[in-house]
């Protein structure tokens, strides 16, 4: 990260996903990580529904791997799935 907060992508990557000088992205925000995402692999916006589907999945997927994992459970967020997508996670 530069001091103008410019980031470079590794050619690797960039090779690997198709990425090319000039080209769009976004940065999509994904719990506590940010995800990069070629411009051209999105076509529309998901519904409520279909992001709530993806979440829920998700969260199986976390649930399994903390029944295999040692460790204590994890506790309750404060928040529900509902309201982490009703107006968030949306590109401007």
């Amino acid at each position: 990260m530069t001091s103008k907060l410019q980031v470079t992508l590794p050619k690797a990557l960039a090779t690997q996903y198709g990425i090319r000088p000039g080209d769009e992205i976004l940065w999509v925000a994904s719990g506590e990580a940010i995800r990069v995402v070629p411009a051209r692999s999105v076509t529309k916006e998901d519904s409520i529904e279909e992001r709530l589907r993806l979440f829920d999945q998700a969260s199986e997927r976390v649930r399994r791997r903390y029944k295999s994992a040692p460790g204590p459970e994890p506790t309750d967020r404060g928040w529900t799935r509902e309201e982490l997508y009703e107006d968030r996670g949306r590109p401007r």
